[in-house]
């Protein structure tokens, strides 16, 4: 009885092994890092200068793979959905994360459950940005009275319902009294030419695609969604110096998995991304767009995560911010 016993219980015996060496293997093929957004934007560029790094610490390939849409619910299923082998992961960020479940619910996946979160990385600020060809004001009282005065709400645009620029302009509307028309885009890069050309007049989205058109005069900015100034932007007021100390949401980004990505994996990457962040390839890179590299390991994230969602989510549901 013993002996036919043995080979039962030897081969349980030998998956941890088994499983070790395959996830120490990891990767033998190259890795996607989904993206929520098109080419061109805040959470695209730091995704692109991840895989860039990635793909020399593991000597392997690692492609950004965009997929944006529904305020990133359609990317964070993709990626839910998606096998916990380390070969697919996601830059995830405020909109599919925190902001727009609520407005999506039944986008079909769990926030904090349904992923697993391994670096957080950092946070811009969204801007209001307006177009002075079109817009005369120069500061928020003056785009308050201009908003006021037009005879019917007017247009503006962000990266996607659901976007840290949506809830932005939802939140800053309610503050101010004011009534404007959501136009929501498909990422900030289609957002932009439109927003130049006069086709919308002014916007709330992230700030970093912006900082040179203002250095330029193509375009204005008047404040940020931070709690304090950005030293990217010195010139321009967070929303509590003007009056509005609830008016403050972030556009966090962070490096993230399917559940149950194993553990090892996750230590890899964590310690990789740091590295990273830490780097003169990715930190200054990641400064000049408004990112303030501020790396969390991976229990601090999913904390992080669990806050972010109880209460931005709340705030959302409290306002009675729709998708539309």
């Amino acid at each position: 009885m013993r002996r036919r016993q043995l080979p039962l219980l030897a081969a349980p015996l030998c998956l941890p092994a088994v499983q070790a060496r395959a996830q120490g293997a990891w990767p033998t093929r190259p890795v996607r890092i989904v993206v929520s957004f098109p080419p061109g934007g805040s959470s695209d560029i730091t995704a692109r200068l991840l895989a860039e790094q990635y793909s020399a610490a593991f000597n392997q390939r690692f492609v950004v793979d965009n997929r944006p849409g529904a305020g990133g619910t359609l990317s964070a299923l993709h990626v839910a959905q998606q096998p916990a082998d380390g070969y697919t992961l996601f830059l995830s960020n405020t909109a599919p994360i925190t902001t727009s479940p609520p407005l999506y619910p039944q986008a079909g996946y769990d926030p904090v459950r349904s992923f697993t979160y391994v670096t957080y990385i950092g946070a811009a600020p969204a801007a209001i940005v307006v177009n002075p060809r079109f817009v005369p004001a120069t500061d928020v009282p003056s785009l308050i009275a201009w908003i006021r005065a037009q005879p019917s709400p007017p247009g503006f645009g962000s990266s996607g319902a659901g976007s840290v620029g949506h809830i932005y302009g939802e939140m800053f509307q309610r503050a101010a009294n004011v009534q404007m028309t959501h136009v929501p885009y498909r990422g900030s890069a289609p957002l932009l030419p439109d927003l130049l050309n006069g086709q919308v007049p002014l916007a709330f989205d992230t700030m970093p695609q912006y900082l040179e058109h203002f250095a330029a005069g193509r375009l204005r900015g008047l404040a940020i969604s931070a709690a304090e100034r950005n030293p990217m932007a010195p010139t321009l007021p967070a929303m509590p110096e003007l009056g509005f100390p609830t008016v403050v949401v972030l556009n966090w980004v962070g490096i993230s998995g399917p559940a149950n990505l194993p553990a090892p994996i996750v230590e890899r990457l964590n310690e990789a991304t740091q590295a990273a962040l830490r780097s003169e390839q990715v930190r200054p890179r990641l400064l000049d767009h408004a990112i303030a590299p501020t790396p969390l390991a991976p229990a601090a994230f999913t904390a992080f995560v669990q806050r972010d969602v109880a209460e931005v989510g709340g705030m959302i549901r409290a306002l009675g911010i729709t998708a539309g």
